[in-house]
């Protein structure tokens, strides 16, 4: 059972089943993951050190590495595949638009609509979502992200702008282009929170389309 990688980052490409899958080279061996789209922006360019926690997923078939660039977000994919028909395809697009915090206080508000900005979850799965979730988010998920080593924290000291980060990171995984998120973007107000900003800048979105 692999819990974590300490590596050199070798390569990274997106995946079209979602996710972003990476290389990393631990002492002469590669290892392939798959990465939710968030966490591949934080773990730095190629040839970088970089640090996973991993969850190790094993098939008759097959056997899967999931990396995250945090404790927390590891956890909560883990609560995520243990609820009823949840996978690891709807984990990860779960995590590639939802930091760990965000989701849990969307399944605590009952927010059907932070969870159906999600591709491929409408608002019935949404709801048994939330019933299957309540009690599995309902721990303390700071949302902590340890800095990796060669890159940067994302956002400084300004909350506004990690803010803003998290929601340009959240488009792109849901496939919008550079233009059509920097343009969404510009619309944005000064001051809110990344369901908010999501929404305001798919609506846009939608209306430019």
């Amino acid at each position: 059972m692999i819990g974590s990688l300490r590596g050199t980052l070798l390569d990274r490409r997106a995946r079209p089943a979602g996710g972003v899958e990476v290389l990393v080279e631990v002492g002469g061996v590669g290892y392939r993951a798959v990465v939710p789209s968030g966490s591949a922006s934080m773990i730095g360019p190629l040839g970088a050190p970089v640090f996973l926690h991993v969850h190790t997923y094993v098939r008759e078939d097959a056997i899967v590495l999931f990396g995250f660039a945090s404790r927390d977000e590891r956890s909560c994919f883990e609560a995520l595949i243990g609820a009823h028909g949840v996978g690891p395809a709807v984990a990860l697009a779960l995590l590639s638009v939802h930091s760990p915090a965000a989701l849990q206080r969307a399944v605590m508000a009952d927010d059907l609509d932070a969870l159906t900005l999600v591709p491929g979850i409408g608002r019935k799965t949404a709801a048994r979502l939330v019933v299957e979730l309540k009690s599995r988010l309902e721990g303390d998920l700071g949302g902590g992200v340890p800095e990796m080593p060669g890159s940067a924290a994302t956002g400084g000291d300004d909350p506004e702008a990690s803010v803003r980060a998290d929601v340009r990171n959240a488009l792109a995984a849901l496939g919008y282009g550079t233009d059509e998120i920097r343009h969404a973007m510009a619309g944005l107000p000064d001051r809110g929170t990344v369901e908010e900003h999501l929404r305001s800048a798919l609506r846009e979105l939608a209306t430019a389309r």
